[in-house]
């Protein structure tokens, strides 16, 4: 594992080393210059500059990166590599280095390269205007391509990539409408990076995906069927929020941000096993990201990761949470996908905050047919009583979709509709 020192304007660096952790970054000293805004040159004044400068002279071999917990202008990155004489990454680099890691599937892997292209517009037009008057850089633009020619490169690139993007989207929405008709419900998770969703995917489907306790571990869309579920419902988990990310960020990824828009209901996850001003931060993130979004669904408010605290913590943070008035018009539901803990709950949560449902009685005759018709119907409704005499009564509620369908091969049996 690489050394890495943070420098930041704030005392909170928990994320930033976590950030530095996923990229196998280890964190071996933090400075910390506390100031409201960041030094128009270099970010931090020139005091701190010094004495980083000086710790990196004093271990020329023991600092592989620095990262600073902030946004860095490329007149202020270009300054600060050539003073400490190593690479500098700031907190958008630093998850878009992670994103590239993480990225597996094609649209993934499309999103990352377009957020990373956006991001090096700035910092190669700064490149061009030093190299201009004289200097000699390197960063992004080295190898084949000299600084201008790499620019329209990247203007190029940018085109075919979102192009291909919304080729992709258009596919994704083809299968959501496909999955409407089809009667299928569907269920978006959002929340803050590492708040346990896609464990609580594995628990409610029985799935399978790559569960880490890192940051963006899931980057690309995985959709599931919720098992044991009375009506068909699909899940998705989606890539993870986090507090300052630039817009350009946020809209290279805007086909994949937009199954939590389109879902029935949304489960907002929270991790409320950290502190509780940390836990207060992410969840106001969160719930700010969902009104970018454009959610006007249902929202249900998970709060995870039960199983880390005690039993006092937890019924105090239940009482603290249902007080917020900000959060009254939402349910709320305290688990542990981990232990399957309140699982029951978070199902009747579910269920009560779909779209309305439609009730239906019918009655067919007892054939051949009858009993794999019947069969069916539990398939895509929730039956809600049975009875067999003469005739076979089936009570159910579903969406209105699938039950013209139903009553539709309800007449092809010589049925008929009760209620």
């Amino acid at each position: 594992m690489k050394n890495a020192i943070v420098v930041s304007l704030e005392s909170y660096v928990s994320e930033i080393i976590g950030l530095a952790d996923t990229l196998d970054y280890n964190v071996i000293n933090t400075f910390i210059q506390n100031r409201s805004t960041p030094d128009v040159n270099s970010f931090i004044g020139k005091g701190k500059l010094e004495e980083i400068k000086k710790y990196i002279d004093d271990f020329p071999d023991s600092v592989d990166l620095v990262v600073v917990n902030g946004e860095l202008k490329p007149s202020q990155w270009f300054l600060l590599e050539k003073q400490w004489g190593v690479d500098v990454f700031d907190r958008i680099r630093l998850i878009l280095s992670i994103f590239e890691n993480h990225a597996e599937r094609k649209e993934a892997k499309l999103q990352v390269r377009l957020a990373q292209l956006e991001y090096e517009r700035p910092f190669v037009r700064e490149l061009i205007h030093r190299a201009r008057s004289g200097e000699h850089p390197g960063f992004m633009a080295g190898g084949e391509y000299q600084v201008d020619d790499y620019y329209e490169m990247i203007k190029k690139q940018v085109k075919k990539i979102k192009e291909e993007l919304e080729s992709i989207r258009n596919q994704r929405e083809l299968r959501r409408v496909h999955r409407h008709k089809g009667g299928f419900y569907l269920v978006s998770l959002a929340g803050y990076t590492n708040a346990g969703k896609s464990s609580l995917l594995n628990m409610l489907t029985e799935g399978n995906v790559k569960v880490e306790s890192k940051l963006f571990s899931t980057l690309s869309t995985t959709t599931k069927k919720i098992k044991g579920s009375s009506l068909p419902v699909l899940l998705t988990d989606t890539v993870g929020f986090i507090r300052n990310l630039p817009s350009w960020v946020i809209d290279a990824f805007h086909s994949t941000l937009e199954e939590i828009a389109v879902a029935d209901v949304v489960l907002l996850v929270v991790d409320v096993s950290e502190d509780l001003d940390v836990v207060v931060e992410k969840l106001n993130v969160s719930l700010g990201e969902l009104v970018n979004i454009g959610v006007g669904s249902s929202v249900v408010l998970v709060f995870n990761k039960c199983d880390l605290i005690s039993q006092d913590v937890l019924d105090y943070r239940i009482k603290f949470f249902k007080d917020k008035d900000f959060l009254n018009d939402k349910k709320m539901v305290f688990i542990s996908a981990k232990n399957d803990f309140n699982v029951d709950d978070l199902f009747d949560a579910i269920y009560s905050s779909l779209p309305s449902l439609v009730c239906c009685k019918i009655k067919i005759p007892l054939t051949e047919k009858s009993q794999s018709f019947v069969s069916w119907v539990y398939e895509i409704a929730h039956v809600l009583d049975v009875s067999y005499d003469d005739f076979i009564v089936v009570s159910f509620e579903c969406t209105s979709s699938v039950c013209d369908k139903i009553v539709s091969r309800c007449k092809d049996l010589d049925g008929l509709v009760l209620d």
